[in-house]
Protein backbone atom coordinates (compact mmCIF):
# COMPACT_ATOMS: atom_id res chain seq x y z
CA UNK A 1 0.00 0.00 0.00
CA UNK A 2 2.89 1.94 0.69
CA UNK A 3 3.98 4.74 -1.35
CA UNK A 4 7.55 5.11 -2.46
CA UNK A 5 7.80 9.28 -1.13
CA UNK A 6 6.14 7.83 2.42
CA UNK A 7 9.66 6.49 4.05
CA UNK A 8 8.78 8.34 7.63
CA UNK A 9 5.80 8.96 9.39
CA UNK A 10 6.29 11.15 12.55
CA UNK A 11 3.66 10.87 15.47
CA UNK A 12 2.53 13.41 18.38
CA UNK A 13 0.93 10.68 20.51
CA UNK A 14 -1.86 13.27 22.49
CA UNK A 15 -5.14 12.44 24.45
CA UNK A 16 -3.90 10.22 26.69
CA UNK A 17 -4.96 12.19 29.73
CA UNK A 18 -8.62 13.28 28.02
CA UNK A 19 -9.13 9.66 26.75
CA UNK A 20 -8.61 8.25 30.98
CA UNK A 21 -10.78 11.36 32.30
CA UNK A 22 -13.61 10.69 29.31
CA UNK A 23 -13.79 7.89 31.21
CA UNK A 24 -13.81 8.46 34.94
CA UNK A 25 -10.19 6.72 35.29
CA UNK A 26 -6.80 7.44 36.65
CA UNK A 27 -4.34 9.47 33.66
CA UNK A 28 -1.88 6.66 34.43
CA UNK A 29 -4.63 4.21 32.35
CA UNK A 30 -4.56 6.69 29.71
CA UNK A 31 -0.97 6.62 29.65
CA UNK A 32 -0.82 2.65 29.84
CA UNK A 33 -3.30 2.96 27.49
CA UNK A 34 -1.22 4.73 25.42
CA UNK A 35 2.09 2.94 25.46
CA UNK A 36 -0.20 0.01 24.34
CA UNK A 37 -1.25 1.58 21.08
CA UNK A 38 2.13 2.84 20.61
CA UNK A 39 3.28 -1.16 20.18
CA UNK A 40 0.14 -1.98 17.99
CA UNK A 41 0.87 0.88 15.22
CA UNK A 42 4.41 0.02 15.31
CA UNK A 43 3.54 -2.87 13.87
CA UNK A 44 1.19 -1.47 11.29
CA UNK A 45 3.71 1.21 10.29
CA UNK A 46 6.08 -2.22 9.63
CA UNK A 47 3.18 -3.68 7.75
CA UNK A 48 2.98 -0.71 5.18
CA UNK A 49 6.07 -1.01 4.80
CA UNK A 50 7.37 3.01 5.74
CA UNK A 51 11.03 2.51 7.42
CA UNK A 52 10.75 5.17 9.91
CA UNK A 53 8.41 6.15 12.42
CA UNK A 54 9.19 8.56 14.89
CA UNK A 55 7.08 9.32 17.92
CA UNK A 56 6.63 12.26 20.94
CA UNK A 57 6.72 10.07 24.09
CA UNK A 58 7.77 12.86 26.57
CA UNK A 59 8.51 16.69 25.70
CA UNK A 60 11.19 18.27 28.15
CA UNK A 61 8.04 20.68 29.12
CA UNK A 62 6.24 17.56 30.43
CA UNK A 63 8.92 17.48 33.48
CA UNK A 64 6.83 20.50 34.89
CA UNK A 65 3.61 18.36 35.16
CA UNK A 66 2.21 17.17 38.60
CA UNK A 67 5.21 15.02 40.67
CA UNK A 68 2.89 12.03 40.70
CA UNK A 69 2.08 12.06 37.14
CA UNK A 70 5.59 12.11 35.50
CA UNK A 71 7.01 9.40 38.46
CA UNK A 72 3.86 7.18 36.98
CA UNK A 73 5.10 7.74 33.44
CA UNK A 74 8.80 6.75 34.14
CA UNK A 75 7.62 3.46 36.06
CA UNK A 76 5.53 2.91 32.83
CA UNK A 77 8.34 3.38 30.57
CA UNK A 78 10.60 0.75 32.83
CA UNK A 79 8.02 -1.67 32.26
CA UNK A 80 7.63 -0.94 28.48
CA UNK A 81 11.18 -0.56 28.23
CA UNK A 82 11.51 -4.42 29.86
CA UNK A 83 8.78 -6.04 28.52
CA UNK A 84 6.47 -4.54 25.17
CA UNK A 85 9.91 -3.17 23.26
CA UNK A 86 11.12 -6.86 23.39
CA UNK A 87 7.93 -7.46 21.43
CA UNK A 88 8.81 -4.86 19.24
CA UNK A 89 12.53 -6.66 18.74
CA UNK A 90 11.15 -9.86 17.49
CA UNK A 91 9.12 -8.46 14.96
CA UNK A 92 12.32 -6.64 13.32
CA UNK A 93 12.04 -3.09 14.30
CA UNK A 94 14.97 -1.08 15.52
CA UNK A 95 14.61 0.81 17.87
CA UNK A 96 16.52 4.48 19.17
CA UNK A 97 16.22 7.20 21.29
CA UNK A 98 16.59 10.92 20.84
CA UNK A 99 16.44 13.93 23.66
CA UNK A 100 17.81 15.26 26.99
CA UNK A 101 19.05 11.64 28.56
CA UNK A 102 20.98 13.37 31.54
CA UNK A 103 17.16 14.17 32.99
CA UNK A 104 16.42 10.62 32.86
CA UNK A 105 17.12 8.22 35.83
CA UNK A 106 19.88 6.16 35.24
CA UNK A 107 18.45 2.63 35.18
CA UNK A 108 16.27 4.31 32.44
CA UNK A 109 19.35 5.15 30.54
CA UNK A 110 20.89 2.19 30.85
CA UNK A 111 17.35 -0.10 29.51
CA UNK A 112 17.03 2.72 26.63
CA UNK A 113 20.84 1.92 25.89
CA UNK A 114 20.32 -1.79 25.90
CA UNK A 115 17.46 -1.74 23.78
CA UNK A 116 19.45 0.28 21.22
CA UNK A 117 22.03 -2.10 21.33
CA UNK A 118 19.70 -5.45 21.21
CA UNK A 119 17.71 -3.72 18.24
CA UNK A 120 20.67 -2.38 15.88
CA UNK A 121 20.85 -4.85 13.34
CA UNK A 122 17.16 -5.00 12.89
CA UNK A 123 15.96 -3.42 9.72
CA UNK A 124 12.36 -3.88 8.88
CA UNK A 125 11.48 -0.30 10.82
CA UNK A 126 12.94 2.30 12.90
CA UNK A 127 11.26 3.81 15.72
CA UNK A 128 12.33 6.58 16.79
CA UNK A 129 11.19 7.83 20.46
CA UNK A 130 11.77 11.41 21.15
CA UNK A 131 12.19 11.08 25.04
CA UNK A 132 12.71 14.19 27.60
CA UNK A 133 12.74 15.76 23.74
CA UNK A 134 12.62 19.50 22.88
CA UNK A 135 13.18 20.91 19.33
CA UNK A 136 14.36 24.53 20.35
CA UNK A 137 16.65 22.59 22.60
CA UNK A 138 17.92 19.89 19.66
CA UNK A 139 18.61 23.13 17.74
CA UNK A 140 20.76 24.80 20.47
CA UNK A 141 22.83 21.80 20.85
CA UNK A 142 23.62 21.34 17.25
CA UNK A 143 24.83 25.40 17.60
CA UNK A 144 26.85 24.40 20.08
CA UNK A 145 28.33 21.41 17.94
CA UNK A 146 28.62 23.52 15.10
CA UNK A 147 30.17 26.43 17.13
CA UNK A 148 32.72 24.06 18.59
CA UNK A 149 34.53 22.70 15.52
CA UNK A 150 34.97 26.11 14.25
CA UNK A 151 36.43 27.11 17.45
CA UNK A 152 38.79 24.36 17.15
CA UNK A 153 39.08 24.52 13.33
CA UNK A 154 38.09 21.45 12.13
CA UNK A 155 35.44 23.47 10.33
CA UNK A 156 35.31 26.66 8.68
CA UNK A 157 32.50 29.08 9.38
CA UNK A 158 32.25 29.61 5.47
CA UNK A 159 31.25 25.93 4.92
CA UNK A 160 28.52 25.99 7.54
CA UNK A 161 25.13 25.20 5.36
CA UNK A 162 21.72 23.60 6.25
CA UNK A 163 23.38 20.39 5.45
CA UNK A 164 25.71 20.91 8.55
CA UNK A 165 22.79 22.00 10.51
CA UNK A 166 20.91 18.55 9.55
CA UNK A 167 24.38 16.50 10.56
CA UNK A 168 24.18 17.93 14.07
CA UNK A 169 20.71 16.70 14.91
CA UNK A 170 20.21 14.10 17.12
CA UNK A 171 17.85 12.98 14.05
CA UNK A 172 20.95 13.26 11.74
CA UNK A 173 20.91 9.31 10.70
CA UNK A 174 17.20 9.89 9.45
CA UNK A 175 15.40 10.98 6.67
CA UNK A 176 13.06 13.77 7.41
CA UNK A 177 9.15 13.16 8.28
CA UNK A 178 6.95 12.59 5.05
CA UNK A 179 3.89 12.75 7.30
CA UNK A 180 3.01 14.34 10.45
CA UNK A 181 0.03 12.87 12.55
CA UNK A 182 -0.97 14.37 15.78
CA UNK A 183 -4.13 12.78 17.39
CA UNK A 184 -6.72 14.62 19.38
CA UNK A 185 -7.79 17.65 17.53
CA UNK A 186 -5.00 19.96 18.58
CA UNK A 187 -3.50 21.79 15.32
CA UNK A 188 0.18 22.71 16.63
CA UNK A 189 2.99 20.98 16.92
CA UNK A 190 3.98 21.93 20.54
CA UNK A 191 8.24 22.14 19.95
CA UNK A 192 8.41 18.77 17.88
CA UNK A 193 10.95 18.85 14.92
CA UNK A 194 10.98 22.13 14.04
CA UNK A 195 13.82 22.09 11.73
CA UNK A 196 12.66 18.50 9.88
CA UNK A 197 9.20 19.12 9.48
CA UNK A 198 9.87 21.92 6.78
CA UNK A 199 7.88 20.36 4.07
CA UNK A 200 6.16 17.52 6.12
CA UNK A 201 2.36 16.99 5.28
CA UNK A 202 0.59 17.15 8.49
CA UNK A 203 -2.29 15.25 9.09
CA UNK A 204 -4.48 16.03 12.84
CA UNK A 205 -6.70 13.58 14.16
CA UNK A 206 -9.47 14.44 16.29
CA UNK A 207 -9.07 10.52 17.75
CA UNK A 208 -7.57 10.58 21.39
CA UNK A 209 -4.19 8.36 20.92
CA UNK A 210 -5.41 5.42 22.97
CA UNK A 211 -8.03 5.10 20.49
CA UNK A 212 -5.94 5.48 17.05
CA UNK A 213 -6.33 2.54 15.05
CA UNK A 214 -4.20 0.81 12.25
CA UNK A 215 -7.58 1.02 10.00
CA UNK A 216 -7.25 5.04 10.41
CA UNK A 217 -3.64 5.26 9.69
CA UNK A 218 -4.42 3.09 6.39
CA UNK A 219 -7.06 5.74 5.64
CA UNK A 220 -4.47 8.89 6.27
CA UNK A 221 -1.86 7.16 4.27
CA UNK A 222 -4.20 6.89 1.24
CA UNK A 223 -5.29 11.26 2.02
CA UNK A 224 -1.37 11.46 1.69
CA UNK A 225 -0.86 9.54 -1.22
CA UNK A 226 -3.29 12.35 -3.11
CA UNK A 227 -1.67 15.18 -2.05
CA UNK A 228 0.80 16.62 -4.06
CA UNK A 229 3.46 17.97 -2.56
CA UNK A 230 6.15 21.06 -4.38
CA UNK A 231 8.71 21.82 -1.47
CA UNK A 232 8.03 25.10 -2.04
CA UNK A 233 8.49 25.06 -5.82
CA UNK A 234 5.37 26.38 -6.55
Amino acid sequence: MVTDNLKHIAFIMDGNRRWAKQRGLPIAMGHKKGAETLIEVAKAVKRLGVKYMTVYAFSTENWQREKSEVEALMNLLRHYLDTSFKELQENDVRIIFIGERYMLAPDIIEKMQKIEKDTENNQSVTLCVALSYGSRQEIVSAIRNIAEKVKDGTLDVNDVNMQTVADNLYTKNIPDPDLLIRTSGEVRISNYLLWQLAYTEFYFSKTFWPDFSEAELQQIVTEFKDRERRYGKS
